[in-house]
């Protein structure tokens, strides 16, 4: 049997004598799969030790009862020849005891140059820093459709004696496991084999604990498991996504977002949109990479991620940049590719990066201060946009050109960058019908040639706090709604055009000649 992608970067940093590896997960279950696959293809003996058990062979034979303690096991390891695989599950919260990390470096020492190695476990793994340099980091790669598909046959044989026809929740729409076919569908194995597919990209991107859990309670519940099971499945994904903190997930039955004006930029997507089709496959033409959006803030930069959601029947997915940073060393990079494969996983999708400048100089710096995290973020993520093979659409939105690194502006980073200037005489009056509409207001009602006048110079999202100021104000006074109460909201507010003009010249002087204009 084929090993996997993990399972063969394991057996190749065995085999090329390292003796600390350590994985970072929770997930002990796919660690001791991943072990004794790899030690069968090595023909290795596998050790396994906890603070519960002391050291055990795969036979379930405990050796010693002394080495119960992480010292202890340390020090008998120090002393054997065997070539073998221990595997030291409870070692990580040990680690910061000097005598522990002494112990740990003698033991590298004595394994060094030979094909014994230490493989630690657990969730943070957190080393001294010496140690950090002795030490081989294995990143536990995402269950692949195989490995999925594999869990799949297990949990189904398992459960099987359990399920029972009647337990379904519908007659109507006969759903299917593998081994279980109502008759009417046994004729059918492509529709079997669609079926199958689609619960295995639905579970792509879970890790394989998260995956067997969404199965399971699938089959628990109904007694099978099909494409009609996929909404679950998606749920749960949602719902890690949520737990996880670095994404915000917008599903496209909620997405009703709307953007007024943008014609030049409508026109764009619709010639781009072709890019996802099936006939676009057949020539080998990729999916566009995505755009930028760039330009005066408040002007719809982020409407118009939605709204390109919305456009393409994509569900959309929102990172914000600043929360990609972590104190600890490591941890930004790996946040930032935790929200890659999560984006990749539920593909086709469009990914939304607000305020990209955030993540490329590490807040507002100029990336020196923060010992080149932000460049190194910015290689990552370049390398990956141009890379990707998912059907991940980037939408990066900007406000402060000043901070982006001109690689990232050159043409071909993205499908073609976009200039967002406030809104002319047409676009103004399509946002007040918009913002009038979203608030149960007849635009019919009102002069919108007298209150698109008055807004010139006003932003978006300054035109809507308008309607929502002026809804208040007549909410108060027990009146409806009128023209007149919006003009005077206006008067009120000192538009972005006014506070910041000298920035808003600055920003259109660089976009001139450079970017396309959205109109």
């Amino acid at each position: 049997m084929a090993l996997s992608t993990s399972a063969h970067d394991l057996r190749t940093l065995i085999r090329s004598k390292h003796p600390l590896i350590a994985i970072e997960t929770v997930e002990e279950e796919r660690v001791s799969t991943l072990l004794h696959s790899v030690c069968a293809h090595e023909r290795m003996p596998l050790f396994e030790w906890s603070v519960t058990r002391g050291l055990t062979r795969t036979d379930e034979t405990t050796l010693s009862k002394l080495t119960a303690s992480p010292l202890a096991v340390l020090q008998h390891l120090h002393t054997l020849t065997v070539e073998a695989v221990f595997w030291l599950k409870d070692l990580s919260p040990h680690i910061q005891d000097p005598a522990v990390a002494r112990q740990l470096r003698d033991v590298a020492d004595v394994f060094s140059g030979s094909h014994a190695t230490c493989v630690m476990t657990g969730h943070p793994i957190t080393l001294p820093l010496d140690l950090e340099k002795l030490v081989v980091r294995l990143e536990l790669q995402l269950p692949d459709h195989d490995e999925l598909n594999t869990m799949i046959e297990h949990i189904v044989r398992s459960l099987r004696p359990r399920l029972s026809p009647h337990r379904s929740r519908s007659t109507s729409s006969p759903k299917t496991i593998r081994g279980t076919i109502p008759a009417d569908r046994r004729a059918d194995p492509a529709s079997l084999k669609n079926e199958r597919d689609a619960v295995l990209r639905a579970l792509k991107g879970l890790t394989l604990h998260q995956a067997r859990q969404a199965v399971t309670q699938c089959l628990v519940e109904d007694g099978t498991l099909s494409a009609d099971d996929v909404r679950t499945i998606l749920k749960r994904k949602v719902q890690m996504i949520k737990d996880g903190g670095l994404l915000e997930y917008y599903p496209l039955e909620d997405n009703r977002f709307d953007l007024g004006g943008f014609s030049s930029l409508k026109a764009w997507l619709n010639r781009a949109k072709i890019g996802f089709s099936d006939e676009a496959k057949a020539l080998n033409l990729t999916p566009p990479r995505g755009i930028m959006l760039v330009g005066v803030p408040g002007c719809g930069k982020s409407l118009a991620a939605k709204a390109i959601a919305r456009e393409w029947q994509f569900p959309l997915l929102k990172l914000d940049a600043g929360r990609l940073f972590d104190k600890y060393i490591g941890e930004s990079e790996k946040n930032f590719r935790t929200a890659i494969a999560t984006a990749e996983s539920l593909s086709p999708i469009v990914l939304w990066i607000d305020e990209i400048e955030k993540a490329m100089a590490s807040g507002g710096g100029n990336g020196e201060a923060d010992a080149g995290l932000s460049r190194r973020l910015f290689g990552a993520f370049l390398t990956w946009l141009q890379e990707k093979k998912q059907e991940v659409f980037v939408v990066a939105t900007a406000n402060d050109l000043s901070s982006l690194p001109p690689e990232l502006l050159r043409k071909g980073r993205f499908d073609e960058i976009f200039f967002v200037d406030l809104p002319d005489d047409d676009e103004r009056a399509a946002i007040w019908k918009i913002h009038l509409g979203l608030r149960k207001q007849d635009s019919a009602r009102f002069d919108l040639i007298k209150a698109v006048s008055a807004s010139d110079g006003f932003s978006g999202s300054e035109i809507e706090q308008a309607v929502v100021a002026a809804l208040y104000r007549a909410l108060h006074q027990r009146t409806p709604l009128t023209t007149d109460l919006l003009i005077e909201e206006l008067n009120h507010t000192v538009p972005l055009s006014v506070t910041r003009r000298e920035d808003i010249d600055a920003l259109r002087q660089m976009a001139h000649g450079r970017f396309v204009n959205v109109r």
